[in-house]
This record gives C-alpha cells, sequence and structure tokens, in this order.
C-alpha cells in the first residue's frame, strides 16, 4: 500500500428507510462534516474523525419521524463498509491499537484488532440513563459498534468500568475508539506486507 488515495472509503448506501454517505480518509488531519439529523450522534461522530484524525464526511437522510434507530443503524453499517474499503489490503499497518480515555467521572478502555474477522464485547456500567437528550436511545450504543463491527471485519473489545453521567460514559468510548482505530490503522515504518502469519487479514 503506497498510495494514500488506497486509504480512503466511499460508501453510499440507500434503503426505503435511510440515504447514506459516508467518506472517510484514514490518513487526513480530523476535518469532519457530519450531519445524519440526530445531534448526539452528529457529536459522537464528530469525536471519531478529530481523535482518530480521520477525515470524515457522513450525510444521512432517514426516516426520523419514525424514531433515530435506522438513521443510526444505517450510518454506522456505511461507516464500518467505508473504513473496511479504506483499509484496503492493509499491508503495512500496525493492525492491533489500544486506549484509555477518561470524561470527568467515566473510563472507557478500548482494544481494536483489524483481524477480518467480525467480534464485538462491549460492557458499560449498569443502570444508565435511558436517554441523552430527546432523540439518542443509550442502548444505540452497543449497537452502533455491533454494526460497525459486522461491517468493518475487526475484533473491538469496549470497557467502561465506571461511570455516572450517560453523556460522559458515550463520549469517552467513541474517543478511546478513536484512538484505537488509529494506532491500529497506522502505518508502521519497520513493516511490510501483511501483519499476519496468514499473509492475509
Amino acid at each position: 500500500m503506497t498510495e494514500i488515495d488506497e486509504r480512503r472509503g466511499r460508501v453510499e448506501r440507500t434503503t426505503k428507510e435511510t440515504s447514506v454517505l459516508v467518506e472517510v480518509d484514514l490518513d487526513g488531519t480530523g476535518i469532519v462534516d457530519v450531519a445524519t439529523g440526530v445531534g448526539f450522534y452528529d457529536h459522537m461522530l464528530a469525536q471519531l474523525g478529530k481523535h482518530g484524525l480521520f477525515d470524515l464526511t457522513v450525510k444521512t437522510e432517514g426516516d426520523l419521524h419514525i424514531d433515530a434507530h435506522h438513521t443510526i443503524e444505517d450510518t454506522s453499517i456505511a461507516l464500518g463498509a467505508a473504513f473496511r474499503e479504506a483499509l484496503g489490503d492493509k499491508s503495512g499497518i500496525r493492525r492491533f491499537g489500544s486506549a484509555s480515555c477518561p470524561l470527568d467521572e467515566a473510563l472507557a478502555q478500548v482494544t481494536v484488532d483489524l483481524s477480518g474477522r467480525p467480534y464485538l464485547v462491549h460492557t458499560e456500567p449498569e443502570g444508565m440513563a435511558p436517554m441523552i437528550g430527546p432523540e439518542y436511545d443509550t442502548t444505540m450504543t452497543r449497537h452502533i459498534l455491533e454494526s460497525f463491527v459486522a461491517q468493518a471485519a475487526v475484533c473491538l473489545h469496549v470497557h467502561v468500568p465506571y461511570g455516572r453521567n450517560a453523556h460522559h460514559i458515550v463520549e469517552a468510548q467513541f474517543k478511546a475508539l478513536a484512538r484505537a482505530l488509529r494506532e491500529a490503522s497506522e502505518r508502521d515504518p519497520r513493516a511490510t506486507g501483511v501483519p499476519s502469519t496468514k499473509g492475509v487479514l
């Protein structure tokens, strides 16, 4: 993998429920242009781009007159697919990444393997508030990660050992995810070829 253009992904996904465009550049500077119609989700995607140093464009029109579920879900599916496309054959990347990010009283710990095999382990504190703002159901965080993992084909472990405020708990996860993905997807100057004894990821 030698050309920066090979580190970009673009996915369009259209159904009767949503229309989604996602563009990601893994070698960006954290420029974010996001509009899904779900304010808190936009805020989380902004964290992903900014702290991952990914240039990220997301434009989603969804059936928000029903609720935010389809909009969030389909955006997450497209995001995972775009990320996988941007990784290309994964030659020369670090492959593994981990990060811990605090946000006031909350702490999120994330470890990722760009393995080509989707798997998610996700834990949050019990008794979280059910909603953040009028639109974001806090049970959607796990579903966002499930949808992303399924399409990006990565192994992802996300653990929040403690936290009180739901906004802080979710935002810390996205910041830690961004940093872990940044580390895992970066080129390793000492590495050649695909970082796997199988020769493919």
